[in-house]
């Protein structure tokens, strides 16, 4: 039983940070896209694709942490290793196919592949700026 709860603990952290972290990207993304589409596209759509990027890539830092065995701080060491340099290039690759595919324009078309790009760019800077002053 204590397993059991434990898991279901797990799991709804694992949502919470995600929901919150996706917060904040949706709130990037979306400026991004709205300036370098110069056209107005649609933030519930970009909240659904930051949440799923988000969910995937909290995932795969703490699996690569946890290989690494550097859950505990400091993370300093778990920020220079080779293997999260890798873990975040599929991210950001998972985040641009995920805003690529998922967002729209409010005139219907999908955003093209360069701006969801330039949206995860600026979302990982960002973040990997707090990340590393954090750390």
């Amino acid at each position: 039983m204590t397993t059991v709860l434990t898991v279901i603990s797990t799991l709804l952290w694992w949502v919470l940070y995600s929901s919150m972290a996706a917060l904040v990207f949706a709130l990037i993304g979306w400026s991004v896209l709205r300036w370098i589409e110069r056209c107005a596209v649609v933030f519930n759509r970009v909240y659904f694709a930051s949440l799923l990027w988000a969910m995937i890539g909290l995932l795969l830092v703490v699996c690569t942490a946890a290989y690494e065995g550097r859950l505990h701080p400091p993370y300093a060491a778990l920020l220079s290793s080779g293997l999260l340099r890798i873990v975040l290039v599929v991210d950001m690759l998972v985040g641009v196919l995920l805003l690529w595919r998922l967002v729209p324009r409010i005139d219907a078309r999908r955003i093209r592949p360069g701006s969801a790009c330039m949206a995860v760019a600026a979302i990982m800077a960002i973040s990997f700026g707090v990340a590393t002053s954090l750390a």
